[in-house]
């Protein structure tokens, strides 16, 4: 009776609402955008040998010219985008990269095309870090990294249909309508973001609930890292060496393979849209298919560790076989080759980026090298490797407690050799308040914790 009467006293909780998810829209809408705006130039490659008359030495510089704007471009632009905003900062770079496509129909040079995929390149650098920067202030954690998939999933839609419209728009009005039809896409999505986005604390759309929801989380840290840190931490260069190795085989299959397929079997701009299209909806399973996987390990009793690293290796099997696509007399046996080493590149690409970011240091974590020890709270040491955790990070910290190699059911306190500690208490609940430590050192002996 009394429960019944507290529940009958407490007012009920309002729904949350969702005006969030049309913020997060906008952002899928912008991805898609993005990445057909690149990927256009591939798609058009072969008819616009024919008609320019570049090399293919000049097609690659043309393509270079875009890569090596958009390594500067990032380089800045979130500091770009913290300065003026995130409502003017994306409003501004897409802008950019929108006239950018729309000059791309007006010249008529390999220069020309080099300068416009210059421009182009830099503003695009701004998309990813200008969506973040709006998933962290619309959602709150429990909820981003959802959003964040969501909006990312634009970047594979632009994939899927770039090459079934641009050879429709091509063929009945010319490729420079394509290329300014896409531009004029992005101008007219600006319209509509400088409507509807405001920060969620001065929004009219949005409910006093809903605004509860997304600050539901305790106040973030403002500290930032600092460059010095990221440079003596082996996880970034992890994730740098990883990329500088493997991005360059994707913006491979982005901008040479419709030229393949047109060079190798004669396909021609109306006949390449579907099976380049076919190649991007199997590599998008592949990223799903790296991320189950591991699950699927875990499952059957590896360690969390292991479980990541077979995963990645049998999706890079999967890379393998793409040697024997110039050899194969069909068509269709050289998109499956791609189709495959594609899906496994993705899946391979999946693991990376969440181990690799799993793993970087939290701003109020900063790396030492100092050892870092844990207890069970009833005092027995935690085994694992069987002494110390190896952890970049709180994350990675909570990660590994619970795999299965570190079972610590209850919770667990841990300790630095400074004297610091703090107290884990679940998946995603590391709380260290006086702990400065964030990497610690693999030992081959279990650690005492102190007292």
């Amino acid at each position: 009776m009394a429960s019944r009467d507290m529940a009958l006293a407490s007012p009920a909780r309002a729904p949350a609402g969702h005006f969030r998810w049309t913020i997060c829209a906008l952002l899928f809408f912008a991805t898609t955008v993005n990445y057909a705006d690149r990927q256009i130039l591939g798609i058009l490659a072969p008819t616009l040998q024919k008609e320019i008359g570049w090399s293919e030495a000049e097609y690659g510089l043309i393509v270079t010219a875009f890569q090596t704007a958009y390594a500067i471009g990032l380089i800045g632009i979130g500091r770009f985008i913290d300065l003026v905003g995130t409502r003017m900062g994306y409003a501004l770079t897409l802008a950019w990269w929108s006239l950018a496509t729309v000059v791309h129909g007006f010249v008529s040079s390999v220069v020309g095309f080099g300068a416009a995929r210059f421009l182009l390149g830099v503003g695009e650098a701004g998309n990813f870090p200008a969506a973040v920067k709006t998933v962290a202030e619309w959602f709150p954690k429990r909820e981003r990294a959802l959003a964040t998939a969501v909006f990312n999933c634009g970047s594979n839609v632009g994939a899927i249909l770039v090459p079934l419209v641009v050879p429709w728009v091509t063929l009945r009005f010319g490729w420079r309508w394509a290329f300014i039809g896409l531009g004029g896409a992005g101008l007219l999505w600006i319209v509509a973001w400088l409507l509807l986005y405001r920060e969620p604390e001065g929004h009219p759309r949005l409910s006093r609930a809903e605004l509860d929801h997304i600050r539901s989380d305790p106040p973030e840290s403002g500290e930032q890292i600092l460059w010095r840190v990221l440079i003596a931490n082996q996880p970034v260069w992890g994730l740098v060496i990883a990329r500088f190795l493997t991005d360059p085989v994707w913006w491979f299959y982005l901008y040479w393979t419709p030229k393949f397929l047109n060079s190798q079997f004669g396909l021609k701009l109306d006949q390449i849209g579907v099976p380049v299209a076919a190649m991007y909806l199997v590599s998008n399973v592949g990223g799903l298919f790296g991320g189950w996987l591991s699950a699927w390990f875990i499952r059957r009793g590896r360690a969390n560790t292991s479980a990541r690293k077979l995963a990645m290796l049998t999706c890079a099997f999967m890379v393998v076989p793409i040697m024997l696509a110039p050899r194969v007399s069909s068509q269709w046996a050289a998109v499956g080759l791609i189709s495959l080493a594609m899906a496994g590149h993705q899946g391979w690409a999946a693991k990376r980026v969440h181990d690799r970011f799993g793993h970087l240091p939290a701003a109020r974590g900063q790396f030492s090298g100092r050892d870092l020890r844990i207890r069970r709270r009833r005092g027995r040491d935690a085994g694992g490797e069987r002494g110390g955790i190896h952890a970049a990070s709180y994350r990675e910290l909570s990660d590994d407690l619970l795999a299965g190699e570190h079972q610590l059911s209850g919770g667990a306190e841990y300790y630095s050799r400074d004297g610091g500690q703090g107290r884990f208490d679940g998946v995603g609940q590391a709380r260290c308040p006086d702990l400065t430590l964030a990497e610690g050192q693999r030992s081959s002996r279990p650690a005492k914790a102190p007292g």
